[in-house]
């Protein structure tokens, strides 16, 4: 028996469409809180002084403060009508530093929807990439998530 599919024509519609962009304003304080919250003592991201003498000429923030970074809202609403979900993972490309002061756009868009048989029956993968640029229009990192759902 095959197994009907769960992606929707709106599942379908909505991949490829960009969330709103929501600027988030970079702080020195919270670079350091955000440092210390995961025990993280590179005084790269902690120590002014020290950070200058370093090859990023100044503070930065640790590649992991993304997380701590909102996303615009989505335009569209895609969820699995499975009740059961996994976090399927994430990679991250960085290209630029950020630093105190910065302005990071973030939005999300859905990049892929698709669907597999597993051991607990058919699981649905939805792939969201989401890009974090600064406020000179460079892209400072972008990342990949992988949600998977099933029904328990």
């Amino acid at each position: 028996m095959t197994q009907e599919s769960v992606i929707t024509d709106e599942m379908r519609a909505a991949v490829g469409v960009e969330s709103e962009v929501y600027v988030n304003d970079v702080e020195k304080g919270s670079i350091i809180k955000f440092a210390q919250a995961i025990g993280d003592t590179n005084p790269i991201y902690n120590d002014e002084e020290a950070a200058r003498q370093s090859r990023y000429g100044g503070m930065v923030a640790p590649p992991t403060f993304f997380r701590s970074l909102r996303s615009g809202e989505m335009k569209v609403d895609v969820s699995s009508p499975y009740s059961a979900n996994l976090d399927g993972g994430s990679e991250w490309e960085y290209y630029e530093p950020v630093r105190p002061g910065d302005r990071i756009a973030v939005s999300t868009m859905i990049s892929n929807i698709f669907e597999r048989p597993g051991r607990l029956g058919n699981m649905l993968f939805i792939q969201r990439e989401t890009k974090y640029v600064n406020q000179f229009g460079t892209t400072v990192a972008i990342q990949r998530t992988t949600g998977i759902s099933y029904q328990p």
